[in-house]
């Protein structure tokens, strides 16, 4: 039997044993977002750059794609852990059967606008259009979009979604126009500028650059809660958090841990300024045009959500948007209740 003078020896060796064993470290999380200078997805640049998601313990490595599709292609790939994109995927993608959910609602808008450009003969008209008619419908400034291109983020993007489902709604068929692939900002402003667009379809801090330099002009603004509300009809979720559902029952704890990040920068976004924020981003992130970049931020900031919970009602919007647009979705192929969940959200609070 052990005397107590060995028992007390053999705790302290073994105190040492584990003091000296290397500290396990956390499993990097990859989270791809469709352009990291784009402020709908703010909350997730500002929790890795304000050291939120390392407070939680987390090693969440946040990388820029070309546009909301791809990221999806590469979170059902397994490319990575999760997407930070519009809602409207995780519809989409259970229709096709992924099992995909989002667990926290970063904006309540579309946070878009379809802007005309000022180069073209085609995107004179439909400003001209949007100027001088009183809005009286949802469809007032879009039938004048015939015979136009039409500039989207890609095919299968949010951007493509809402701007058939406004082309729809103004009884503008699919075949009378013509939808032009342009995937990154870059690419946006010199399709405007150089005339090779009619109008697009663009997110902060592209549209206050263009509409700021006279390149373009507002034909249908969906970038704060109520506009979003008045084209769409109804709640809406825009950008959000989704994953595989697999990758979240497996790591439960991980994607609460990202979740009590998100909506702590969900609250820094709530009580600082435009200027305040944009002191904490790093310069590739605002661009070359810092004060193009508050200004944009400064009017986009009601649109994030304040808690991060799904907004009542807004699912049925997203769907309706869905099979308006012609994707080919119908209300039988989703759950709606399988898209999203809260739990994470409020357990966070």
């Amino acid at each position: 039997m052990l005397s107590g003078a060995q028992h007390l020896g053999r705790a302290l060796l073994l105190c040492i044993a584990l003091g000296a064993a290397p500290v396990a470290r956390a499993e990097p999380i990859r989270l791809m977002m469709g352009g990291m200078s784009k402020i709908v997805y703010l909350p997730a640049v500002l929790a890795s750059q304000l050291g939120y998601f390392k407070d939680e313990g987390l090693d969440v490595q946040v990388v820029s794609g070309p546009a909301g599709i791809d990221t999806s292609t590469e979170l059902i790939a397994g490319a990575i852990e999760g997407a930070v994109g519009f809602y409207d995927h995780t519809l989409d993608l259970q229709s096709r059967g992924q099992d995909v959910l989002s667990v926290v609602v970063l904006q309540r808008a579309a946070g878009l606008a379809e802007l005309a450009s000022a180069h073209t003969e085609g995107g004179r008209e439909l400003a001209s259009d949007a100027a001088t008619k009183a809005v009286t419908t949802n469809t007032a400034t879009m039938k004048a979009a015939r015979g136009k291109r039409l500039g989207v983020t890609g095919f299968g993007a949010s951007t493509w979604v809402l701007t058939r489902f406004l082309l729809a709604r103004a009884g503008v068929a699919s075949g009378d126009y013509t939808v032009v692939p342009l995937a990154s900002d870059t690419r946006f402003v010199e399709a405007f500028e150089q005339g090779t667009i009619d109008a697009g379809m663009v997110e902060e801090p592209t549209a206050t650059r263009l509409l700021t330099s006279g390149a373009a002009h507002v034909v249908v603004d969906m970038r704060t809660v109520e506009d979003t509300q008045r084209w769409l009809g109804g709640p809406y979720a825009g950008a959000c958090l989704y994953l595989r559902r697999s990758w979240m029952l497996a790591h439960r704890q991980e994607t609460g841990r990202m979740v009590q990040a998100l909506t702590r920068a969900l609250r820094f976004i709530g009580t600082h300024s435009a200027q305040q924020i944009a002191a904490v981003l790093p310069p590739e992130v605002i661009g070359n045009d810092r004060a193009g970049y508050v200004r944009a931020l400064a009017s986009a900031r009601s649109a994030f959500s304040k808690d991060g919970l799904m907004p009542d009602g807004a699912p049925q919007t997203v769907l309706k948007v869905l099979m308006t647009a012609g994707s080919g979705l119908t209300a039988r192929h989703v759950d709606l209740s399988k898209t999203y969940t809260n739990e994470f959200v409020k357990g966070s609070q």
